[in-house]
């Protein structure tokens, strides 16, 4: 079985309105619905937004599908000058930027949390066009204060709320995990693009993200999972 996290509610409601699934059944956290792409078995789990909500679900999921591999979609804010809207990032290292400690080393409790992906089970060459890159994550929209900190000493080009957190607890379950997160809005130290809107450009570019991203996800569980041939009955 393959496993695919969506996050945030506005790219959950664009999965469903793409998928228009029969029913969603409900489990201790979100809700969750069965499918089939590829001849593989697919549950399709409303992971929750911020990385409280995307620990326990990762967890959730593996632990009662067990599956071969865990796929997260969605968006994130990119760092005006570094990443284009619309470019779609396949995640190879994760950071929390919002790990406060004070009492001894900082850099040792960010280490402590930090995922460094093996790709090497997705087949090449990738189905559709994509950045290999680092993504930060943290429970809050990019602030701008913060653009000069993530880009000069986390080194990443964009952030979001989940990744760091689905990645972390699925590394400690040696479950392999694929991040793909295609960049919705810009942040500068001047201001965020989208932010005086009243999250009305987000929810819009969401359900347009999860449309191409959801399009191509069968060629992506190809690639993380080929298919299994038929038994010979004969």
């Amino acid at each position: 079985m393959i496993s695919v996290l969506i996050s945030a509610d506005a790219e959950w409601q664009a999965a469903l309105e793409y998928l228009d699934p029969v029913s969603c059944l409900p489990n201790p956290y979100t809700e969750h619905f069965f499918s089939e792409i590829n001849g593989k078995a697919v549950v399709f789990l409303h992971g929750g937004w911020g990385k409280v909500s995307a620990a326990a679900t990762t967890q959730f999921c593996i632990d009662t599908w067990h599956p071969e591999a865990i796929i997260n979609l969605g968006t994130c804010g990119g760092l005006a000058g570094a990443v284009s809207v619309g470019e779609t990032l396949l995640i190879d290292k994760t950071v929390f930027y919002d790990i406060h400690e004070r009492m001894s080393d900082p850099e040792k409790a960010v280490r402590f949390y930090t995922t460094q992906f093996d790709l090497s089970f997705i087949k090449k060459p990738y189905p559709q066009a994509v950045r290999v890159s680092s993504l930060a994550s943290a429970d809050q929209d990019i602030d701008p204060e913060l653009v000069t900190i993530l880009r000069d000493q986390f080194h990443v080009i964009a952030a979001d709320w989940e990744s760091a957190a689905i990645a972390w607890v699925a590394q400690h379950n040696t479950a392999p995990c694929l991040i793909l997160r295609t960049v919705s809005d810009l942040v500068s130290e001047a201001g965020g693009e989208i932010y005086s809107d009243e999250a009305a450009g987000f929810t819009e570019r969401s359900r347009s993200i999860m449309q191409k991203l959801l399009e191509i996800l069968p060629e992506w569980i190809r690639a993380v999972s080929p298919p299994t041939p038929p038994i010979d009955l004969g």
